[in-house]
């Protein structure tokens, strides 16, 4: 698809600086880039590639220098990710793919099933007895919505995702590839002889709308009650979440994060790759949890925590730097212990 800088500026009410008709047929990162292609700077970081790389098209801030030598031309606006943001939008509308119309002959469907309008159903689907399935839901292959589930409106499940039984999914939500919702929880009583005993998981999982849940991503049924993840929350893969987790309202969770069972994490938390939160803990609102923290105690809203076990982040950091002089201070107290040694002599 090729389109001008006049085309994308009318498009984004940008300030066109350079040639209108300059023309691109191709998005590239900026340190990548060639003359036909289109690029955006929001970064600082990568501010020094518009004064030596060729572009075609260059969305920018207000303020950025270039060479104008080597770009073609320029879109000035105020939030460049945000206008990124809108033009991706548009994009996938454009190319979004639309080989699914209506129930295929190889899905099942149960017959007191409820299935909305305009839904799309593809081979291999699965949706149980008494499920609820909303307007415009697109399931694909191999889905499994089991009994008594409900899907929300504009929902859309990508190849292979489970929805057990009862639980329920927003509206708008995206789930992608291998996700399973409301598989049980990991409930075993210990016994006199050694082994484990199974505790039913009779509850359920509850999903808001506008959630988007990335691949082989797992949340687990409520013991009792439900497990609930709040709307806007948006999970990375292979994420997991224990029985009756509580994640509040716009919570960001990065891959390979796990939330023990019962902790109630507050709305606008930001949780890092890899980072472990045992259970029974409350995490505040707005809470900032870094890369692989083990977190161990409840946070208070809006804090900064890192390392395991997790502390405030800047004295985190402080340890760090502290532990790197190490080395050196033992050095000293090496040569300090062999000058006693002399005196003593």
């Amino acid at each position: 698809m090729k389109i001008t800088a006049l085309e994308l500026a009318t498009l984004l009410q940008a300030k066109l600086e350079g040639n209108p008709q300059t023309t691109v047929h191709k998005l590239a990162k900026i340190e990548e880039s060639d003359a036909e292609s289109f690029c955006f700077l929001a970064n600082p970081k990568y501010y020094h590639y518009a004064l030596t790389q060729p572009i075609g098209i260059l969305l920018c801030n207000e303020t950025l220098e270039y060479n104008a030598a080597n770009v073609g031309a320029v879109l000035r606006v105020k939030e460049p990710y945000a206008a990124f943001q809108q033009l991706m939008e548009l994009y996938a509308a454009m190319n979004k793919p639309n080989n699914l119309s209506g129930v295929s002959d190889k899905a099942f469907v149960a017959d007191n099933a409820s299935i909305g309008n305009n839904v799309s159903i593809d081979a291999f689907a699965y949706v149980g007895k008494g499920a609820k399935i909303g307007n415009n839901v697109v399931l694909h292959a191999q889905c499994y919505v089991g009994e008594k589930a409900v899907i929300g409106n504009d929902t859309v499940l990508y190849a292979g995702v489970k929805i057990y039984h009862e639980c329920e999914i927003g509206s708008r939500c995206i789930i992608h590839s291998g996700a399973v919702i409301g598989s049980d929880g990991f409930g075993f009583a210990p016994q006199d002889d050694g082994t484990y005993k199974k505790i039913p998981q009779t509850g359920n999982v509850v999903v808001g709308n506008d959630v988007e849940i990335g691949a082989n991503t797992c949340i687990d049924r409520a013991v009792i009650g439900s497990t609930r993840i709040g709307n806007g929350v948006k999970l990375d893969n292979l994420i997991q979440i224990a029985h009756n987790v509580e994640l509040g309202d716009n919570t960001a969770i990065a891959a390979q994060a796990g939330i023990s069972g019962s902790t109630r994490i507050g709305k606008n938390a930001m949780i890092g790759g890899q980072a472990g939160i045992t259970g029974h803990l409350k995490i505040g609102d707005f809470v900032k949890v870094q890369a692989q923290a083990a977190v161990i105690h409840n946070i208070e809203d809006k804090k900064g925590i890192s390392g395991a076990p997790a502390i405030d982040a800047r004295e985190h950091y402080r340890q760090l730097a502290a532990i790197r002089q190490l080395p050196e201070l033992l050095k000293k107290i090496h040569t300090l212990e062999k000058q006693l040694q002399d005196l003593k002599k």
